[in-house]
């Protein structure tokens, strides 16, 4: 629905509002004179403005977010909402379709402000989120009366919490540093693995893992010949056949990609069309339907990293997980993000602090936020804004192994952990200097 129509439905429900009043107003006069107690009004909804791409080739990383935040949401509503100035007030999600495109998301941003949102939430593209967090600075410069706070849930371009760092920006998830710091510390071990391919979706942030993967990959395994190195456009290649036939053709033992969504499921696609039989290690590859498409060819050879896996051990965890999936039974529907549950556990915790939703309050919270749920916990840096929590890497195998009690998405394979990195070892230094608001 465009801002337009969705204006227009707004002012079409007020009209209704106001005829249902009148009616009643007209049959009261002619009724017996009773007191009637007037209705309580119910306390306002904080809104939490999530700007992603619902349509487009990206479609379904964006009602995969809407199913985790949703569900984040639902559980703070249940214990009563969020108490605000001795009131407690709901959560309201509230979506705007940026079709993947950066200038439909700032239209968004706009909308989303002049409907009264002050919680902005984005993830899936970090040149969205990049354009975000600067029309977000010049906004709340220019009108601090409506000023918004903005909480990024997968937007890993390191740049963003380095030289583009806000004091309105907050990521949740691990940036691609530190992501592909985690695949190293398995590649690093896999003696095996002698050769890799390099690609990439080419925006900043493929650009930047295809880069940290070549400095990683010298500091920590020199001897790893990067045989091939390929950037292809975000959302715009149907037919992967040509770069899997290259790919092959080099001879790799293995791929290195941040590739996410249909980017990367048409991909692996691909290179099992062709019979490449060597490993991948990925950033996404445990979901979106990349398992199923890969199949058996995945068991042992498709690696990724995330910041927590259903098969992760511990009582909690897969209680948890079974949760969601009652909540989400369809099998397609079971991807979930513990980090976006850790986001909106924090964003309560903030505005309860901050006894306030005012962005510049409730940032300041944030900033020093620590939070627990199921078991996984984690803390927000103040000095670059950049969430620190434990990240696991898992290899795919199929449903039953040791170690793979819950499949991904029906497909009969999962993921078993093999390596865990704590939340100390998995920050990285940053260069961010944060300029923080004189009030």
């Amino acid at each position: 629905m465009s801002v337009q129509q969705r204006r227009r439905s707004i002012l079409s429900k007020f009209a209704a509002t106001l005829l249902f009043s009148a009616a009643s107003f007209a049959a009261g006069a002619q009724a017996p004179s009773v007191a009637a107690p007037a209705p309580a009004l119910a306390p306002a909804p904080i809104r939490v403005a999530m700007i992603e791409g619902l349509s487009g080739p990206f479609a379904n990383t964006g009602e995969a977010v809407i199913r985790n935040l949703a569900w984040a949401l639902e559980r703070v509503n249940q214990r009563g909402g969020v108490r605000v100035g001795g009131v407690m007030r709901p959560m309201a999600l509230e979506r705007y379709d940026s079709k993947g495109q950066t200038e439909e998301a700032l239209s968004a941003l706009r909308a989303a402000i002049d409907d009264g949102a002050r919680i902005v939430v984005q993830g899936n593209s970090s040149a969205v989120a990049a354009a975000l967090i600067e029309a977000i600075n010049k906004h709340n410069e220019r009108e601090p009366q409506r000023r918004v706070v903005f909480l990024n849930y997968s937007a890993v371009d390191p740049i963003l919490t380095n030289e583009k760092c806000s004091f309105w920006h907050f990521r949740f998830d691990a940036h691609a540093d530190m992501r592909m710091a985690a695949l190293m510390r398995v590649l690093k071990e896999d003696r095996a693995t002698e050769s890799v391919y390099l690609i990439g979706q080419d925006y900043s942030f493929g650009q930047a893992v295809l880069r940290e993967a070549r400095r990683q990959l010298a500091a920590q395994r020199p001897d790893v010949k990067v045989v091939g190195e390929e950037l292809h456009p975000l959302g715009r290649v149907r037919d992967f056949l040509p770069y899997a036939t290259k790919l092959k053709a080099s001879g790799a033992h293995a791929v290195i990609t941040g590739n996410w969504g249909n980017d990367l499921t048409l991909l692996v696609r691909a290179a099992r069309e062709v019979g490449y039989d060597g490993k991948f290690y990925t950033f996404y590859g445990n979901a979106l339907g990349a398992p199923a498409t890969i199949g058996d060819a995945g068991i042992g050879r498709v690696i990724a990293v995330a910041d927590w896996l259903p098969n992760l051990p511990g009582a909690q965890s897969e209680t948890f997980y079974r949760a969601f999936r009652q909540r989400f039974p369809k099998p397609q529907d079971d991807y979930v993000h513990m980090r976006m549950q850790l986001m909106i556990e924090a964003l309560a915790q903030a505005i309860e602090r901050a006894g306030s939703i005012e962005a510049a309050a409730v940032a300041t919270q944030l900033a020093g936020a620590r939070v627990e749920l199921s078991g996984q916990r984690g803390a927000m840096r103040a000095a670059d804004h950049q969430f620190q929590q434990t990240l696991v890497v898992g290899v795919m195998d199929r449903q039953g192994a040791p170690g793979v009690k819950f499949d991904v998405e029906g497909s009969g394979y999962g993921f078993r952990v093999i390596q865990v990195v704590s939340a100390d070892d998995a920050q990285l230094p940053t260069t961010c200097r944060m300029i923080r608001p004189a009030s």
